[in-house]
């Protein structure tokens, strides 16, 4: 567990945490986790979850440390209240951990048809989509949170704040047909490296942690099979010290960290020391030189928006 003063600011004051989706499975653990670590917590949640996450508040050991909000997190203007009430309450936002995601009801290749027999369109597969990378992408990670961050003083590491993505490992792999989940966690990691520079320039610490199977509502269909057959499987205490880790530790930079049951590894790093290996020296070669030539222009040059 990280050092005491990993959750203080530079004037002794608590660090401040937004966890969406705090108010049940792995993002509640993450609550109270913080607050028992001294932070500020904030709980972000559907309206439906007001009577959970009033209950954790209650549940913690000093409730004028918490609070929660409202929060639709495909919608722009429940995200900007969010942190604007945090800020009002707080002072500021030093910690995001964009925790918030749904898992799909209905196949995708469960070709569903109208009347005429033509095919539905996959309205759910979309909100999966939306929740879980859209809803990460504009509304937590690059654009609010980094946002707001922005304005922090530096910590004591130089940073001006830390955001955790939650990934899975369905976003390094993808067996299991679940599409458009697997689809929106490769999205959460891809957000995650393309957002390297810009955390980079502002100071700001984005890290992903990609959690192994973990017991909470949408892997109740399965846990008790997974149980039988011997698996390993995490805890969500143990996913919220990852995530707490992940977030305090000046070291993590760009990190993304898997937890499997009792096995914690860093597998971003990893996999690009491998690149060499996968690709070959040549086209690592024209890939490392594609880098510097973006590099050296300061960034990607947009192309004009089309009328």
């Amino acid at each position: 567990m990280p050092s005491p003063q990993s959750f203080l600011l530079p004037n002794s004051n608590p660090k401040t945490v937004i966890v969406t989706g705090g108010a049940g499975g792995i993002g509640a653990q993450t609550i109270r986790s913080y607050h028992l670590s001294g932070c500020n917590v904030v709980i972000a949640d559907l309206p439906y979850a007001q009577g959970a996450a009033n209950e954790l508040i209650t549940s913690l050991s000093d409730a004028s440390r918490a609070m929660y909000h409202p929060t639709d997190i495909t919608n722009w203007e429940d995200m900007r209240s969010l942190f604007r009430e945090t800020k009002r309450q707080f002072g500021q936002v030093d910690i995001v951990v964009a925790n918030a995601g749904l898992m799909e009801s209905k196949g995708f290749f469960h070709f569903d048809e109208d009347e005429t027999g033509e095919l539905k369109e996959p309205t759910e597969a979309h909100k999966i989509i939306d929740v879980n990378l859209k809803g990460t992408m504009n509304k937590v990670a690059l654009r609010l949170a980094m946002h707001s961050m922005s304005s922090n003083p530096p910590d004591a590491d130089g940073a001006r704040g830390s955001i955790v993505l939650i990934a899975s490992t369905s976003g390094y792999f993808g067996g299991t047909g679940v599409v458009s989940y697997i689809s929106s966690k490769h999205g959460v990691v891809g957000l995650a490296r393309a957002s390297q520079r810009k955390a980079n320039e502002l100071g700001v610490r984005v890290n992903v942690v990609a959690p192994f199977f973990t017991p909470t509502h949408i892997t109740t269909g399965y846990s008790d099979q997974w149980e039988k057959r011997g698996l390993p499987a995490n805890t969500v205490e143990g996913v919220a010290k990852v995530v707490i880790e992940a977030s305090t530790n000046p070291e993590r930079k760009g990190h993304s960290v898997m937890v499997a049951g009792s096995s914690v590894k860093e597998i971003e790093t990893a996999r690009t020391a491998l690149i060499p290996e996968w690709l070959g020296e040549d086209i690592t070669d024209v890939m490392a030189k594609g880098g510097k030539f973006f590099d050296d222009m300061g960034g990607y040059t947009l192309p004009k928006a089309r009328s």
